[in-house]
């Protein structure tokens, strides 16, 4: 993180005064949450919606920074499943996702929102920023112009320990081919799966990216290639066959295949194969 760059987020923060920051539970918002709650004491609060999009642990991890970083922290149910413009699953998904998030917000604090978003997230397709600015919410990374790799440079000058390190993360929502239902328990056996093939691969691929892509073609795991690697062909059949027992009899007929990661590659516009 260059040296300018820090100073400049807490003028950022000191410029918005008493503000309410969304705190997903990764690497971005948690450290704003904390150099928010530095910044500004009692004036910031965080907000942090549980979903069945949202792994346990993640909440968990909310709830543990807030009790040692001393947070004034709401948990709150966004009430995004109850919406079947966000189970349909379009591709604006994260639009309707964030729709109900910000909105649930707003009846428990009347304080600027902020959110996480940081630079890198500009160049990427994110409906959920659309609904950010109708609800009027801030992003102060991009304001003091913080990419990623700054956020985690932050983070450990924070002190923040394992948060520095955290994969990137996104709902598990993001796992399911576009167009294809969102069920709570579609997001369950995700979750499991992910959990499943991390303790496979082990200690030394715990950084790596996990990502359980559910098709209409079938399961897909995606690995970066060294994990690939290392799941030798007896591995990946152990595997397979082991997540086909957790799977929902619809998500098992077409079997398990393994694949490269790739972001984003659930998400599907009209023209993707």
């Amino acid at each position: 993180m260059t040296g300018s760059a820090r100073p400049r987020l807490e003028e950022v923060l000191g410029e918005i005064g008493p503000l309410t920051v969304a705190v997903s539970g990764g690497v971005d918002s948690l450290t704003l949450a904390a150099l928010a709650h530095r910044v500004l004491g009692p004036a910031a609060s965080m907000v942090h919606a549980a979903s069945p999009a949202v792994p346990a642990e993640a909440t968990a991890r909310v709830r543990a920074e807030a009790a040692r970083e001393g947070w004034d922290l709401t948990v709150v149910e966004a009430g995004e499943f109850a919406d079947d413009r966000y189970r349909a699953n379009p591709v604006n998904r994260c639009f309707f996702c964030k729709t109900n998030l910000y909105g649930t917000i707003r009846t428990v604090t009347d304080r600027q929102i902020v959110s996480g978003a940081n630079l890198d997230d500009l160049g990427e397709y994110r409906p959920g920023l659309d609904a950010a600015r109708e609800h009027g919410v801030r992003h102060p990374y991009v304001e003091a112009a913080i990419d990623k790799a700054s956020v985690r440079a932050l983070a450990r000058d924070l002190g923040l320990g394992d948060v520095a390190e955290l994969p990137s993360a996104p709902c598990l929502s993001s796992r399911v081919e576009t167009g294809l239902r969102i069920e709570p328990e579609t997001l369950a056996f995700i979750h499991a799966v992910e959990g499943m093939v991390g303790t496979a691969l082990g200690a030394s691929h715990a950084r790596q990216a996990v990502r359980c892509r559910v098709r209409a073609a079938g399961v897909v795991i995606e690995l970066d290639p060294a994990s690939l690697d290392a799941l030798q062909d007896g591995a990946r059949e152990d595997l397979a066959r082991r997540i086909a027992t957790l799977a929902p009899p619809r998500l098992a007929e077409n079997g398990v295949r393994f694949l490269p990661y790739k972001v984003g590659s659930a998400f599907l516009t009209g023209d993707a194969a």
